[in-house]
């Protein structure tokens, strides 16, 4: 009686740049090298946010999303830059292509990291390991940068074992070894699990992967909610998710938190205009237009609202953009307000065709302009 044959498994890359913004400056500037670096708002004034912190840095305890005074009082020494967007997309573009000099299934996560399908890779290397160990060079060898890399046969481990090993790491977990793995992981480490996730969890007495395990599918979800369900399967060593090479864009914008509130109208009204030029700029190289604007403000006591308004046609125009921002803005009152953010955002997309889209029916001729 001939064995029926075993299901095949995919072969997925998770590459994660070390400390990207805070590795370009350091490899643009010389004189950054080997010292602690804080990527983001300036501690003068209210001071801003850590965006990243080069390794130096995170050693005294900095960390994305901290404020930039609290990193100066960790790290008096720190020295701190304003972002360099610009830069940071153009490596992030080279390292794309050298992705895909390997495979066209390609998941970008954000700048500094994505995903890889590499089960049938275009040089017919055929290890995934191999792989990720050229990616990897080649990263340094043409960008002077280092990447982390994890290996394993779905997008969740893969994921995981990419941060074991920073910087310039390499970690492979093989099928047989997967369940114990994830037996053995923190709760806090699971991909999705926040801080009060991890404490309710804690609450219960679930510490690692394999206080998990012992919750029926049933118990986990009635805890969790839905993801629970995915929490289930995971801890098991189970996801099924594709790379996905097209994922949709949902919405695009920018926004900017400011050294000092904003309280005229004319300050507020002039941030909008520059905010609408960097929202309008990027939906024309993405060649996007969008029917849902959303003024996006936060006050100084970290209050947060949004307002939004809609179009029946999509718009990418700066005018329309900058427009529509200032009248949202001016429809919640903003007289004897200090605002500290403010973002603009388009969403409800549809791509720009060079061409009508024209769909023939039995009874009439619609035409569609997205």
């Amino acid at each position: 009686m001939e064995t029926p044959p075993q299901p095949s498994h995919r072969k997925i890359i998770h590459i994660d740049m070390d400390a990207f913004y805070a590795s370009v400056e350091q490899r643009d500037n010389p004189e950054l090298r080997g010292i602690p670096l804080v990527v983001g708002g300036l501690p003068e004034g209210r001071g801003g946010v850590v965006a990243t912190a080069s390794y130096e840095a995170r050693k005294f305890g900095i960390r994305s999303a901290m404020s930039s005074k609290q990193a100066l009082q960790l790290c008096p020494h720190a020295i701190f830059v304003r972002p360099r967007f610009p830069a940071y997309k153009e490596a992030s573009q080279r390292i794309r292509e050298i992705f895909s000099r390997y495979t066209d299934l390609i998941e970008p996560l954000s700048l500094d990291e994505a995903y890889l399908d590499v089960t049938n890779d275009k040089l017919n290397i055929g290890s995934a390991i191999e792989i990720a160990k050229q990616i990897k060079q080649a990263i340094k060898d043409e960008l002077q940068l280092t990447a982390s890399a994890g290996v394993s046969i779905n997008k969740f481990v893969a994921k995981i074992a990419s941060d074991i090993n920073k910087p310039d790491g390499l970690t492979f977990i093989g099928p047989s070894s997967i369940e114990s793995f994830m037996e053995q992981l923190p709760v806090e480490k699971f991909y999705g699990v926040g801080k009060v996730t991890a404490g309710k969890m804690k609450k219960l007495g679930l510490h690692l992967g394999a206080d998990l395990k012992k919750l029926t599918h049933d118990e986990i979800v009635r805890h969790f909610g839905k993801p629970g369900k995915f929490y289930y399967h995971i801890v098991r060593g189970i996801d099924d998710r594709e790379v996905q090479p097209h994922r949709e864009t949902k919405s695009s914008g920018a926004e900017d938190t400011f050294a000092y509130d904003l309280t005229t109208i004319e300050e507020m009204e002039t941030e909008l205009g520059k905010i609408a030029k960097l929202v309008a700029d990027r939906l024309q190289r993405y060649n996007l237009k969008g029917r849902t604007i959303t003024l996006k403000i936060k006050y100084n006591d970290f209050k947060q609202i949004t307002r939004n308004k809609s179009f029946l046609s999509p718009v990418a125009d700066l005018e329309t953009i900058s427009t529509t921002a200032k009248q949202l803005l001016a429809a919640t009152n903003p007289h004897d307000k200090k605002i500290r953010l403010l973002g603009i955002s388009l969403s409800n997309f549809g791509y720009i065709p060079d061409k009508p889209i024209i769909e023939k029916s039995s009874d009439q001729l619609k035409l569609f302009i997205l």
